[in-house]
C-alpha cells in the first residue's frame, strides 16, 4: 500500500469536507460535516497502521481477529515469543543495555518487515487464514517493540 498516496488522499478529503467549510450551513449540515470528517480520520488511522489495516481487511473477508484459535498461534510463534521476551527481560536495567536494546529493536523490526511482506502476499493470493496467523504474530511483535521502546526511554530517563 502506498501510504504517501493514502496521506495525500486523506488531506484532500479533509480539505473538501472540513466542518469549517460549512460554518454558515444548517445545524444538520454542520453535524454531517463533523461526522464525515470523523469517518475520514478513522479510516486514515486504520489505513496507515499496518496492524489496524490488516484487522480491517480480515474483517471484511469474514475473519474475526478477536477470536484466536490454537491454529492461529503455532509452536514456532510461542517459542519465538519466549526467546525474544527472555532477551528483553535479561537485559540490565541501566543504560548499559541501550546497545542491546537497539539490536533487539532492529531484529524485531526485521521480523515485522518480513511478516508485512508475507501478509501482502497472502492478501494478494486471498490466503486469509495465513494472513490471520500473521496478524497475530504481528500483534506480538508490535507489543514487544513498544516494550523495547519503553525500556529505552526509561533507561534514558524520559
Amino acid at each position: 500500500m502506498d501510504i504517501e498516496l493514502v496521506s495525500e488522499k486523506y488531506r484532500e478529503l479533509q480539505a473538501q469536507s472540513h466542518p469549517d467549510r460549512v460554518a454558515g450551513a444548517s445545524e444538520e449540515q454542520k453535524l454531517r460535516a463533523v461526522q464525515f470528517s470523523s469517518y475520514i480520520n478513522e479510516a486514515y488511522a486504520a489505513l496507515k497502521d499496518p496492524l489496524k489495516r490488516a484487522a480491517y481487511l480480515l474483517s471484511i473477508h469474514g475473519l474475526d481477529v478477536g477470536k484466536v484459535s490454537q491454529s492461529d498461534l503455532g509452536m514456532d510463534l510461542l517459542m519465538e515469543q519466549m526467546q525474544l521476551r527472555e532477551r528483553l527481560e535479561d537485559l540490565p536495567k541501566d543504560d548499559s543495555a541501550l546497545e542491546e536494546l537497539e539490536s533487539l529493536k532492529k531484529d524485531v523490526l526485521g521480523k515485522l518487515a518480513q511478516r508485512l511482506e508475507k501478509l501482502a502476499e497472502d492478501f494478494s493470493g486471498q490466503n486469509f487464514d495465513s494472513a490471520k496467523k500473521l496478524y497475530h504474530e504481528m500483534q506480538f511483535l508490535y507489543k514487544l517493540l513498544s516494550e523495547i521502546e519503553s525500556g529505552e526511554e526509561s533507561r534514558l530517563g524520559y
